[in-house]
């Protein structure tokens, strides 16, 4: 794990230790088991563990699967900008999330049918042909979630999702069932970055937040989960997502 972005405990004396760390380790990782740093603050020293993760926790959508409505509704429009005046406008994120949230998708079909009765087909389409808006995984961060597994490094997983789509998703992917842990937030009602999403996934497996590497494709769901004190990494394509967890002393 690199030593850097830590700080001290809160508090008015909250200081930033990542200089520290650096001049102490340079760029390279931490001893294994991490590492007592000392830290004084204006008002009083503090104690530091800087400790390696030991438990990786993914996100799904655009992490481990390929996920776009655009899959699904363009086989529905012949134009891309109607295509797009729909996604903004009609079945919205915010619309969405909502079912992430945990909201019925009967309920919020009809929401929306009422509002724009003209769109009935391509809104109703959205629930019920919603596998088709998933095309498949990414396939080298599934192969890599599978060595981790084989290397029984413990494995978890924080997701946006509707409760029952997921339930679809594992049908179609039967390695979304093979987590140590799992939290759905369809099921839980609570939504990334919230912080209690992510305090439910480590009260319930019993996990400590600085020995957890959450990856997520959203940059506010890496700061939320870095805000509970995990370690996180913002994963965007092309990234060797391998080479970044071996930065944190993971290898598979």
């Amino acid at each position: 794990m690199p030593c850097r972005g830590v700080r001290s405990g809160g508090g008015r004396g909250r200081t930033s230790v990542s200089a520290g760390l650096r001049d102490i380790f340079g760029n390279g990782p931490c001893p294994p088991g991490g590492v007592n740093i000392h830290v004084r603050t204006k008002e009083k020293g503090a104690t530091l563990t800087v400790r390696n993760p030991t438990a990786v926790v993914f996100d799904v959508g655009n992490v481990l699967l390929r996920w776009d409505p655009r899959n699904l509704y363009r086989t529905i429009f012949d134009d891309e900008a109607e295509m797009e005046w729909f996604l903004s406008t009609v079945c919205t994120s915010a619309w969405n999330i909502e079912q992430d949230r945990g909201r019925d998708w009967d309920e919020a079909v009809a929401l929306l049918v009422e509002q724009y009765p003209d769109h009935e087909s391509s809104i109703r389409a959205f629930h019920e042909r919603w596998e088709e808006t998933v095309s498949g995984t990414i396939e080298e961060n599934v192969a890599l979630l599978e060595r981790l597994r084989g290397a029984g490094v413990p494995n978890y997983c924080i997701t946006n999702f509707s409760g029952p789509k997921f339930n679809l998703s594992k049908k179609r992917f039967p390695f979304l069932d093979g987590f140590d842990g799992i939290v759905v937030s369809g099921d839980e009602r609570l939504l990334k970055p919230e912080p209690a999403i992510y305090k439910l996934l480590l009260d319930r497996y019993g996990l400590e937040a600085d020995r957890c590497i959450f990856i997520d494709d959203s940059k506010a769901n890496v700061e939320g989960a870095r805000a509970v004190g995990m370690h996180a990494i913002h994963f965007v394509e092309p990234m060797d997502l391998a080479a970044e967890l071996s930065r944190f002393g993971i290898a598979a």
